[in-house]
């Protein structure tokens, strides 16, 4: 149960309205503090629309944030996100591989960028080796991009641990094919 109340539009003055079109229990909660929830919606727009990153690869280094913080939320939603953007089944099965440091059949770039978020999640910052790696394929708006999105990630699921922000039932249903170990 989230620890603030999920707000309808018409709990929420008209000119926020617009921030509950995808209609999840991420945005109804953040609108708590609409102000704050526009420049969050920002940051995640821009990422999903505007950024020239390689959606395939944006949506693999999200996910691989989502998998590591044991983020039910992060992880379902950007499954469902992720196939719009090129992401595949077997992506996904070679993003669990490699996080268990199994081979996958998953292209060194897209290696490189898992391995680089974990390397966010788990140490802070990404290794000079790995962002190296990264670069050699990469433009420095790119690397820009890949970072930041990267952190914002690791950000929103702290967002949705710490406000306890209840899964949508449609999304669960990725957990049936991708259960997350030690998620119930």
């Amino acid at each position: 149960m989230a620890r603030l109340p999920y707000l309808e539009a018409e709990q929420v003055a008209p000119e926020y309205r617009d921030m509950l079109k995808r209609n999840t229990n991420l945005h109804k909660l953040l609108v708590n503090s609409p102000d704050m929830a526009r420049a969050f919606n920002g940051v995640g727009s821009y990422i999903r629309f505007k950024s020239k990153l390689d959606p395939r690869l944006r949506e693999l280094a999200i996910l691989q944030v989502g998998w590591l913080e044991k983020s039910e939320y992060e992880f379902t939603h950007h499954v469902k996100i992720g196939k719009e953007f090129g992401v595949t089944d077997a992506d996904i099965e070679g993003l669990i591989a490699e996080t268990d440091g199994k081979p996958s059949k998953l292209e060194p770039l897209a290696k490189a960028i898992l391995k680089g978020a974990r390397e966010m999640v788990r140490e802070l910052a990404m290794s000079d080796a790995t962002f190296a790696e990264i670069k050699q394929q990469l433009s420095d708006e790119h690397m820009t991009d890949l970072v930041l999105t990267i952190a914002f990630y690791c950000a929103v699921v702290r967002v949705l641990a710490t406000m306890q922000i209840d899964n949508e039932p449609y999304y669960k249903e990725v957990l049936q094919q991708y259960p997350i170990p030690g998620v119930k």
